[in-house]
């Protein structure tokens, strides 16, 4: 648990820690309201940010907390259960203390699809009516020396809603509770979540999956109560965002683009790297710094996606955080039976699965690089440093995903051969990642120590093939380091792979329960999840640390969906 003291009890006492470095230092939109009451979508031409007022849900009851991350803010636990709480984060923030403000914000950003840039999902053409649909920050605080912002999602329509209800759904708002604070605990960086409630009598339909159907697409409509979830980061800025500014500063689409671009590109900088970048710099100098810090940070992102199975299913631009940590859990999942180019969203392809996320994640830097480029046209110097920056990416990369292959299998460098033969291994025996990576981490003598694990035994040729590759790695690890440190070795791998990893078929039960009222399987999981390398009693190891039952495979809104929500 945290160290950190206990200081917020009330919500007035969270109100004294408001800072609003956002809403006080970048534009306005000129022509938003001034009662953020602005719920029709439209284009917005210029500004930063867009002063809306959240929808509150109807009859908000509170379902959870995150208690890990209340004790990381110093959040007393009771804080969540007061009537001020709830009627904030359920999105009535009229009456909120000061110097917190009755008025949230939503922000626009462009969209690119794995480097090519896009308007037509923009209701305008234009890529003035693209951005935060149903995602309302509501507070921006320094706590214990660290700025957070705080922001509701399905707190109602926005601007950029596209038509839509703004709404989010109890299924995919426990999705996202759940998985952001299960990243947290398996060391991945993440967007944290603060709390979620659900309304009593709002429901809205939502296309999905028939019970045992086997559809690519939902094939009915369903009823689903709404509910908001409010996640946490040190920013929200996207580099979809960037994009924006960078697009209408190449354009000249205002008088004002040039310096939107600059004063946001200055913001990211205060806001996610204040101690990476030198504050006396030349804005120059400073934007080529940015781009090798943000390069750093994403790189080590992919490859600890890449360790835990994790696939963002939906990569573009406008999911990217430029502070260099996951965000917006939509399409999502976790490889379970081991694919290289495993996608769990339909309307995704082979470019964003598992493997690929690596490239997926340079598509997405250059087009980073290109925002910046605008602010450096008078700086053939800086220009091209930025250029060489974004032209390393991929050896960059390249270096953190062989270094975390060498950490999951206990070895101080990474063996290509070794490697090669372990995932062809692993696709023809048809392997569970997790449960692989964990049995191995017991540094097993014999193909019997993996067998949980396998899908199919090996037999013949291919169980001849795994006892030769298991007698190959365990000489390098014994080479690596001498045998009286193998505890240790198993310790280090067992703290690189975890025991217990997100499964969306014991994941579904949960919000199906949580339709009707009933939370207990959703408290039950919160507790498994946050503890993903912990060894936990045997009733907990039965039931989710198994393999994935045969009639789940291939099953809508299992094996994959839409991304609805």
């Amino acid at each position: 648990m945290s160290n950190v003291p206990v200081s917020v009890y009330t919500l007035d006492d969270l109100a004294k820690l408001t800072n609003y470095s956002l809403m006080d230092n970048l534009n306005c939109d000129p022509d938003a309201t001034k009662t953020g009451e602005d719920y029709q979508p439209r284009q917005v031409f210029s500004g930063h940010y867009v002063p809306v007022k959240p929808t509150p849900i109807a009859k908000p009851k509170y379902v959870a907390h995150s208690e890990k991350f209340f004790a990381e803010l110093g959040f007393d636990d009771s804080l969540a259960q007061t009537e001020d709480f709830a009627r904030l984060f359920a999105g009535d923030i009229s009456a909120v203390p000061s110097p917190m403000r009755p008025v949230g914000w939503a922000t626009g950003y462009a969209l690119s699809i794995y480097g090519t840039e896009y308007i037509q999902q923009c209701p305008f053409q234009t890529g003035n009516g693209y951005g935060d649909g149903r995602a309302i920050s509501v507070h921006e605080a320094v706590i214990n020396g660290k700025r957070w912002e705080m922001q509701l999602k399905g707190a109602g329509p926005t601007p950029y809603c596209r038509g839509g209800d703004g709404r989010a759904v109890l299924r995919s708002s426990i999705r996202e509770f759940l998985v952001q604070e299960h990243m947290h605990a398996l060391g991945v960086p993440t967007s944290r979540s603060l709390c979620l409630f659900v309304s009593q009598s709002e429901r809205v339909n939502r296309p999905w999956y028939s019970e045992g159907s086997y559809s690519t697409n939902p094939d009915m409509s369903v009823s689903n109560p709404v509910a908001i979830s409010t996640r946490v980061a040190p920013s929200f800025l996207r580099v979809g965002q960037l994009e924006l500014f960078g697009r209408r500063a190449r354009f000249n689409s205002h008088p004002e683009a040039l310096k939107e671009l600059e004063m946001i590109v200055l913001h990211l900088i205060d806001r996610e790297y204040p101690n990476d970048i030198t504050h006396e710099l030349p804005l120059a100098e400073k934007i080529v710094q940015l781009a090798a810090a943000f390069r750093e940070r994403l790189t080590t992102l992919i490859s600890h996606w890449m360790r835990v199975g994790y696939c963002q299913g939906n990569f573009n631009s406008d999911n990217c955080a430029c502070g260099g940590y996951t965000l917006d859990y939509g399409p999502f999942g976790f490889v379970e039976r081991f694919e290289p180019y495993f996608q769990p969203w339909t309307g995704g392809g082979q470019h964003y699965s598992v493997f690929n996320q690596g490239a997926a994640a340079k598509t997405n830097f250059d087009m980073f690089c290109k925002a910046l480029q605008p602010l450096l046209s008078l700086n053939p110097k800086a220009l091209e440093e930025l250029n060489q920056i974004n032209i390393g990416f991929t050896l960059v990369m390249e270096n953190k995903v062989k270094k975390m292959w060498a950490s999951k299998l206990g070895l101080n460098s990474f063996d290509p051969e070794l490697f090669n033969q372990l995932i062809t291994l692993m696709v023809q025996t048809s392997v569970d990642y997790t449960i692989f990576f964990r049995e191995l981490s017991n540094i097993p003598e014999n193909i019997s120590g993996l067998s949980k694990s396998f899908y199919t035994t090996p037999i013949d040729d291919l169980g001849e093939q795994w006892i030769q590759w298991l007698k190959n790695w365990r000489s390098l690890v014994s080479d690596n380091k001498n045998m009286m440190e193998m505890s240790q070795i198993m310790y280090e791998m067992q703290q690189t792979n975890p025991k217990y990893t997100w499964r969306e078929w014991l994941v579904v039960p949960v919000y199906q329960q949580a339709n009707d009222g009933n939370f207990a399987l959703f408290y039950e999981l919160q507790q498994i999840l946050n503890l993903p390398f912990n060894k936990q009693s045997p009733d907990v190891e039965s039931k989710y640390y198994s393999l994935k039952p045969q009639h789940f495979f291939n099953a809508g809104g299992v094996s994959h969906y839409s991304c609805s929500s």
